[in-house]
């Protein structure tokens, strides 16, 4: 576990990820990375062009077929 301090950088606010986080999530400057919500907190990931793609058409079936998943999720 790394702690990180909440700082400001221009008009936002943003964390700064120490090199040992960074090499762990085998992610660089300029790379882009998933923030996904978790029933105990947030799951920082680097970004999965693949993983994404496979999130949104999950999306779209859940859109599609909600009041069957509703059902059986009863």
């Amino acid at each position: 576990m790394t702690e990180v301090k909440i700082r400001k950088i221009g008009n936002s606010l943003g964390v700064i990820l120490p090199k040992e986080v960074l090499a762990q999530l085998r992610a660089a400057e300029g790379d882009s990375l998933m923030i996904t919500a978790a029933p105990d907190g947030v799951f920082v990931s680097a970004y999965d062009a693949r993983v994404a793609e496979q999130v949104e058409a999950g999306r779209g079936i859940a859109r599609r077929y909600r009041n069957a998943l509703r059902e059986l999720a009863k």
